[in-house]
């Protein structure tokens, strides 16, 4: 849910930055599984969710992140909450789901674009298929037909990701200011996505911006309240963030449906709306 912040250019760092945790053969999560023992598929679960709490990144900036961080959680309480709950007084949440669908709409190119990078071409029709069918039954994508009638989901693909399947490693952990978390290969990813996005190309600049800063709150207006449960849910905000956000991009690198959002447990399929952490 990073959308209602502008974006930062941010600098490639080469493959490897990233860390984990190195597994331990000794321990439970190594072990085979036994199929004979009747407890074996739930003791499975439990070493995959273990194993995946144990992804890390390396993060050499974390006094400058933790700052950003602070920085970040001031403007969300005094800035963004307080615009965002007027604005979601005013417009009808179905008028903002619309607004939301329209936006997903337009950021098409990004995702199709990404879907042919990385090979997918069975994305990439879908991604069309379903661009054609909201833009028309869909009245300008302000629907979502392609989802709600035709089953289409969204190929939710961007050049971060794509640099992943390149080879490239994570980088080192920033928060950026406004953004929020990310990546050094994620904020190249997300400077080169926005050559892709036909709301950078509308003039005048501040136009553009007004659409941009637009989409974000109407966006954050549709998820009022996650930050402030995921954040009262955390011993260390900060370190849980960082988890929350690497999990889920690896994630959605490995192609999983849907992964949960941390701050949106119930998911944005049924609003058609893309979703990342908070800052």
């Amino acid at each position: 849910m990073r959308t209602y912040f502008l974006i930062v250019v941010g600098v490639v760092a080469g493959a490897g930055c990233a860390t984990s945790t190195p597994s331990n053969p000794q321990s439970p999560a190594a072990a085979p599984r036994d199929v004979n023992s009747p407890g074996g598929a739930a003791l499975d679960e439990l070493e995959e969710e273990y194993s995946q709490k144990q992804v890390t990144i390396a993060d050499p900036l974390e006094p400058v992140n933790r700052i950003m961080y602070g920085v970040n959680d001031v403007l969300y309480f005094w800035v963004v909450k307080p615009v965002t709950h007027t604005y979601a007084g005013v417009v009808p949440k179905p008028a903002r789901i619309g607004i939301g669908n329209f936006f997903h709409n337009v950021a098409t190119p990004a995702r199709l674009v990404n879907s042919l990078l990385q090979g997918k071409g069975s994305a990439a029709g879908t991604e069309l298929h379903r661009f054609a069918i909201n833009t028309t039954a869909g009245v300008l994508g302000f629907g979502d037909p392609a989802h709600d009638r035709w089953g289409l989901e969204p190929a939710e693909e961007d050049l971060g990701q794509t640099l992943a399947v390149y080879g490239f490693g994570d980088g080192c952990y920033l928060v950026w200011p406004l953004l929020g978390p990310s990546t050094l290969r994620d904020s190249v990813g997300m400077v080169g996505d926005q050559f892709l996005n036909p709301v950078r190309y509308v003039e005048p600049s501040e136009v553009s911006i007004g659409i941009s800063v637009e989409s974000a709150v109407n966006d954050a207006s549709l998820h009022l309240g996650d930050y402030e449960a995921f954040k009262s849910a955390a011993v260390d905000p900060y370190v849980a963030m960082r988890g929350a956000y690497v999990q889920y991009r690896k994630k959605q690198i490995r192609g999983e449906d849907h992964p949960t959002d941390p701050l949106d447990p119930s998911g944005h399929v049924d609003e058609g709306l893309p979703d990342s952490p908070k800052p």
